[in-house]
């Protein structure tokens, strides 16, 4: 039995403004990923301090087309430009 409250207007869920990615499901960026997560408990959860770490990541995710290869000064990254990866160790 649903419940309607005359009146009220129906949700419409609308699609993220990026669209929708994959999971990351092989395992492709984990290693990235867990070197992001360390920095952030590391940095008592403050993500400017691990700014690189969370750029390898998405770097590694579009490099396995896990999501749309995008520029990233407009991800909010201009500053960290030319910058080298700590994956390629």
């Amino acid at each position: 039995m649903t419940s309607m409250t005359f009146g009220q207007k129906k949700f419409i869920p609308t699609a993220p403004e990026k669209g929708s990615f994959p999971l990351d499901h092989e395992g492709q960026c984990k290693k990235l990923m867990l070197y992001y997560m360390r920095c952030l408990r590391a940095n008592n959860d403050d993500n400017s301090a691990c700014r690189q770490e969370s750029k390898d990541y998405l770097q590694c995710r579009m490099d396995n087309n896990l999501m749309a290869k995008e520029e990233f000064s407009k991800l909010g990254f201009g500053d960290l430009e030319g910058t080298e990866k700590k994956g390629d160790k």
